[in-house]
């Protein structure tokens, strides 16, 4: 089996066997077993023999979804995560989550696991061992007023239309330097994250007994087919399938 440079960050858990999996550009001696844990960063590259059964489970994280779920969890600049390519680690705390996120995915709990797999980030950022809270040098992106000050903006604004340019007047910038500074700082373009903004919303306010007509209009949607769209994209179920689960 080959890697080589792929999109997006992989986290491998394996569940059983695995005695006859191994790195062939790594520790010859190191092998797998249950329980253990691989970090593949993003363009990583990596050979691997496997000779017998072994059964694991795979989450694949898409690089800005990863710095946004970063830099909304930590309030810190997307550019300071940094993740490291582990190989067969013992990490009990993110092994137990990505049982529990396999088990509800197993059961159809879609809400269950799209919680698991956040804890399991989550998990992983505050492992000392295996985090990627280091901070690394860093130039240009959003001062950190302005980055509260536009997160505040949006948050207060989720019901209504959103412009880049209004965002961009925050930091008095041209709204083309605002979305490439914006970028860098949080993992995603401005649109990107008022969406999944407003997707967040939508969840919470699902939990009460609203029409999801008027959800998708509080929320900042053009319709209830708009967030219905948006909201699956979002967390792979429709907003009255996701209601019913809560």
């Amino acid at each position: 089996m080959s890697y080589q440079r792929p999109n997006g960050h992989t986290f491998s858990l394996y569940l059983r066997g695995g005695a006859g999996t191994r790195r062939l550009d790594g520790s010859a001696a190191a092998r797998g077993r249950p329980g253990v844990l691989c970090i593949m960063p993003q363009e990583h590259s990596s050979e691997w023999e496997i000779t017998d059964f072994s059964q694991f489970v795979h989450l694949y994280v898409p690089d800005d979804q990863m710095r946004r779920m970063f830099a909304e969890t930590f309030d810190r600049d997307a550019r300071l995560m940094a993740l490291p390519e582990v190989t067969f680690a013992d990490a009990p705390a993110l092994a137990r989550t990505l049982r529990q996120m396999t088990q509800a995915m197993l059961a159809g709990g879609h809400l269950l696991a799209e919680e698991a797999m956040t804890q399991a980030i989550n998990d992983f950022f505050v492992d000392p061992r295996y985090g990627g809270m280091r901070p690394c040098a860093i130039s240009g992106g959003l001062a950190p007023h302005v980055r509260r000050r536009s997160l505040e903006y949006i948050e207060a604004h989720l019901g209504e239309t959103i412009r880049l340019q209004d965002l961009a007047a925050i930091g008095q910038l041209s709204a083309f330097h605002f979305q490439r500074m914006f970028r860098a700082s949080y993992g995603v373009s401005p649109h990107g994250w008022v969406a999944h903004r407003r997707v967040e919303r939508a969840k919470s306010m699902l939990s009460g007994m609203d029409p999801i007509a008027q959800i998708a209009s509080a929320c900042g949607f053009s319709s209830q087919s708009h967030m219905t769209r948006a909201f699956k994209l979002g967390t792979g179920v429709t907003p009255s399938t996701y209601r019913q689960r809560q």
